[in-house]
């Protein structure tokens, strides 16, 4: 294919969305240096997840800290891979705070995150996975991570929300927006190839893929 790729393609969206899974795929075909969050070491999760009021702050300044290395080693990076991508960006962060701490501790994150240099590389396009919390619930409890098993609907329903409102409103780099309810981008290459075409041609503003169910 003749098309230009995008440089630095970051993927966004809820938990249990599907967004490593398709930032994996990219990067293997486009023969891509691949950055993923990995949570799983995040050593605080698990105790988040079992009870957020207690554990809410230092599993989000862990995810924080984590999330600027990374941003450092993309941009370390920059001279020497010439596509990336991403499973997350690091505005994220700021999402996942507002949903889960309160008052006091959110200033306190918001002190934090002010004294950080995060001087974050800019996506040429997000790729944002949106999916409806019933289906979130079904991707997560097939995967059945451990520290998954506790996660609350209130709490997946205020993270859609930030994330709907995020993007409402985002203008810095080219959003492809994805209806991920109605793909399958693990079990059917017909829904994959067709998520990769519109990838591969570099969108400039907004655009959506919303594909029709395929009848024979």
């Amino acid at each position: 294919m003749s098309e230009t790729l995008p440089s630095h393609i970051a993927v966004e969206g809820p938990i249990g969305v599907g967004k490593t899974t398709l930032a994996r795929r990219l990067a293997d075909d486009f023969g891509a240096e691949l950055l993923l969050e990995q949570p799983e070491k995040n050593p605080f999760l698990e105790r988040f997840y079992e009870d957020p009021a207690r554990a809410a702050l230092p599993t989000q300044l862990s995810f924080l800290m984590g999330r600027v290395r990374q941003m450092q080693t993309l941009r370390q990076s920059d001279l020497f891979a010439p596509v990336r991508v991403a499973d997350f960006m690091i505005e994220k962060d700021r999402l996942f705070a507002e949903a889960t701490l309160d008052s006091d501790e959110l200033a306190l994150y918001e002190q934090v995150y002010g004294h950080l240099t995060i001087d974050a590389p800019r996506p040429e396009l997000v790729v944002y996975l949106q999916a409806p919390v019933d289906v979130l619930l079904k991707r997560i409890a097939r995967r059945d991570r451990s520290y998954e098993r506790d996660i609350e609907v209130v709490y997946l329903e205020r993270l859609c929300e930030r994330y709907a409102d995020f993007f409402h409103h985002y203008d810095e780099a080219p959003l492809l927006i994805v209806n991920a309810s109605e793909i399958d981008i693990v079990s059917n290459e017909r829904d994959y190839q067709a998520l990769v075409q519109e990838i591969r041609h570099v969108p400039t503003g907004r655009r959506y893929f919303n594909p029709l169910p395929f009848s024979m």
